[in-house]
């Protein structure tokens, strides 16, 4: 065979089409490896060139991945959510910036966008140890890119789910960002005790829930606030009081003259105190919530979804001594590698024991017939009013 007629037929078997007529049930319970006698995985990303609006820059991209080799091994994605904090990184706000590559085989360098997810080894090198097929791994660390459907990598970014038996990929997915943060602050900044409070914005936010879970499994009481609505109000608050919320509130409840005597009154009188303050809001309602803290309580700031500042009232240093602090699960991560395997591993076992729920989801099913808009709709729409659940890619035959 002539080495022109050899190409030709690499080309052709590397971009023929996958059959579609396969019904989305089946997509979805079998995952599908598209990769041709020649060894290559045909993968798509959601992609962006530069920073801008996710309707602006983000494009779906495909491209060819070989046989791993040495320490390189290839995952194919199972599930990846859409977090604020990837939206603010493709708008070029977020302080973790992508990396810009053409190794993607690109003419122009890209980032891949998404920060969390949930992949499964299906090829490795002979020089990978820790790892085998069929391993559900998570990042280590934001900036991987997980929108997508396959990647190649080492193993030492990754994370090994150590037992998957009875949980989802929606489930592992979701597990490193939203339940950590939760989790790590309601422990690292008080020394909460059983029948202590805390109060926290953004309540029905996945930290907000994971909070509210948390807390209600080690003893804690918590008062939720929630932004008004004028539809579904009624519903939103049984929904948290179900998953053990002691006390909903609307912002402006909080706001309200008189809000320090409700809380009095809930909090035995003022003999309970409210040591711990959460909060990702940001703006006048952090001062409201403040006033309602014991002395020495601390404000901790993980987001800021208003985009207004938080100022620090004078009485409230001088005469209570409050604490405000600020907490990035990315960079604690960073630090704490061990610790973020073992916070992980907790949160994943009240999982499995249906002792902790998943935030409600609205999934975005990625399969071979899904287009550049449907994917880049659901990321913009994810800064648009109320939703139904987060969103999250869940990956079928591709």
């Amino acid at each position: 065979m002539t080495p022109s007629r050899a190409l030709n037929r690499v080309s052709q078997t590397v971009l023929r089409p996958r059959p579609t007529h396969l019904p989305q049930t089946h997509l979805l319970r079998t995952p599908f490896r598209s990769i041709s006698v020649y060894g290559y995985e045909q993968a798509k990303a959601l992609t962006f060139p530069d920073y801008g609006e996710p309707k602006d820059v983000l494009r779906l991209h495909s491209h060819s991945i070989s046989t791993p080799h040495s320490n390189l091994l290839t995952l194919k994605f199972l599930a990846s959510p859409i977090n604020p904090a990837d939206i603010n990184q493709i708008q070029g706000v977020y302080p973790s910036k992508p990396t810009f590559t053409t190794t993607l085989g690109s003419a122009e360098p890209l980032a891949v966008g998404g920060n969390e997810g949930v992949a499964e080894v299906i090829a490795l090198g002979s020089g990978v140890k820790g790892l085998k097929k069929g391993d559900w791994v998570i990042q280590r660390a934001p900036g991987f890119g997980t929108w997508r459907t396959h990647a190649q990598t080492t193993e030492d970014g990754l994370l090994r789910i150590e037992n998957t038996e009875g949980l989802t990929p929606v489930q592992v997915g979701t597990v490193s960002v939203n339940p950590c943060t939760a989790y790590r602050m309601l422990v690292d900044f008080v020394k909460l005790k059983p029948g202590d409070w805390f109060i926290q914005n953004g309540a029905n936010s996945g930290v907000g829930r994971a909070a509210i879970q948390l807390a209600k499994l080690w003893g804690y009481k918590s008062i939720n606030v929630v932004r008004k609505r004028e539809e579904g109000m009624d519903a939103l608050r049984t929904d948290l009081e179900g998953l053990g919320a002691d006390v909903v509130v609307t912002d402006e409840e909080v706001m309200e003259r008189g809000f320090g005597e409700k809380i009095k009154e809930i909090t035995n009188g003022g003999r309970d105190e409210v040591k711990l303050g959460l909060n990702c809001v940001g703006g006048k309602l952090v001062n409201a919530m403040a006033k309602v803290l014991s002395p020495h309580a601390h404000m901790v700031t993980y987001g800021a979804m208003s985009k207004q500042p938080v100022t620090l009232p004078t009485p409230l240093l001088i005469f209570k001594n409050i604490s405000f602090d600020g907490f990035w699960v990315s960079k604690w991560s960073d630090r704490n590698p061990e610790e973020k395997k073992r916070c992980v591993d907790k949160i994943l076992n009240l999982t499995r024991e249906g002792k902790f729920k998943d935030t409600p989801m609205a999934p975005i099913h990625w399969d071979a017939t899904t287009k550049q808009d449907e994917l880049v709709n659901a990321v913009q729409g994810t800064l648009e009013g109320y939703r139904s659940g987060k969103g999250i890619f869940v990956f079928g035959e591709t």
